[in-house]
């Protein structure tokens, strides 16, 4: 007889990297035993989350899931032939699938350094609106009753976290929750502007602790903490600062949890929710940092590919190595996230 066991699944952003959760969530798809109840994320870690759920729904299930992810991912790279945004000869006789040569690449930081994409116009318009709303059936999405979503974005006018939920969800939301200010104008749901959700929480852990039956939490890293290389220019600098901003809402997060499931129940505050979860962390960061700082913009299908395949060897060592502990205990380590020089 099988035993099943309910997880829930955080999945981070990281723009393009995001094809590295499409691999580990492609491996953990294919766990006849894993049950998954809900899911929450920001930026690419929500554009996964809700391409799950549209795959999922009606039906679909697992196999359904793995289907739109991967029809998701490759549409995106055969699109991105037809990008401005390209690597030039020099970016491909450089390691790490950079794009540090690109102007185009550089002109959208100066831009927004200089404009500051505000409001939506006919230059400021975001084209991933128009892609996600012909890459994912948002009516599938709302209909899928299976999996509880949990979309992050950030309220620029409170600096506070907004939550989407499955119900709600419509290609507007999802932009919302991969807004980067610094290349796209902030988006407007219901009279109120959104920046990227990774600022606030990345991904979202506590609505999963709340709202979740599942016994564990499988968190999907797809954001490198430590970097091989410092940025040598402008652009790279702020998206390395944008990465460790997001960073620190995680670890915020995550360190939160874990002195709570440590606290005994009677020294806990009033109102204050036990974190009975056993948390897990699948982490790309030791393939991701190895990858120039503007890879995460590189949309080339060899490249997301290659991240794919990096994120389905992962899962799987993971899976082998840490597997029997789902249900029993968290093996979530923060050593290697606060220190990854001293382990």
């Amino acid at each position: 007889m099988t035993t099943y066991k309910t997880i829930s699944l955080a999945i981070q952003g990281g723009g393009t990297y995001g094809a590295f959760g499409w691999g580990v969530l492609d491996r953990l798809l294919q766990e006849d035993d894993l049950v998954i109840d809900a899911l929450s994320g920001s930026s690419a870690g929500a554009i996964n989350a809700v391409v799950i759920a549209d795959g999922y729904a009606c039906g679909g299930g697992r196999e359904g899931a793995r289907k739109a992810l991967d029809r998701f991912w490759r549409t995106l790279g055969t699109t991105s032939t037809l990008s401005p945004l390209q690597r030039t000869p020099l970016d491909r006789m450089a390691p790490g699938f950079t794009m540090e040569y690109s102007p185009v690449y550089h002109l959208l930081e100066m831009a927004g350094a200089m404009m500051g994409p505000v409001r939506e116009g006919l230059v400021t318009l975001n084209p991933l609106r128009n892609f996600l709303s012909a890459t994912i059936d948002f009516d599938r999405v709302r209909d899928c009753h299976e999996l509880a979503l949990f979309i992050a974005a950030t309220n620029v006018r409170t600096g506070t976290g907004k939550l989407f939920r499955r119900e709600e969800m419509d290609a507007q939301r999802l932009v919302a929750s991969c807004c980067l200010p610094t290349v796209f104008a902030a988006v407007e749901v219901e009279g109120e502007m959104y920046w990227d959700g990774s600022y606030v929480a990345n991904p979202p852990l506590a609505p999963l602790m709340r709202h979740s039956t599942a016994s564990d939490l499988v968190i999907i890293q797809n954001s490198p903490i430590a970097r091989s290389d410092v940025p040598r220019n402008i652009a790279d600098i702020s998206n390395r600062a944008n990465e460790i901003a997001f960073n620190i809402s995680f670890v915020r997060e995550v360190s939160t949890l874990q002195y709570l499931n440590a606290v005994p129940d009677e020294t806990r505050g009033a109102g204050v929710n036990p974190a009975t979860m056993h948390l897990h962390l699948i982490s790309g960061n030791h393939y991701l940092g190895e990858h120039g700082i503007s890879a995460k913009f590189n949309a080339e299908m060899p490249f997301l590919q290659m991240l794919h395949d990096q994120g389905v060897e992962t899962a799987d060592r993971w899976l082998r190595e840490q597997g029997a502990s789902l249900g029993v205990k968290s093996t979530l380590d923060l050593m290697p996230v606060f220190f990854p020089d001293q382990v």
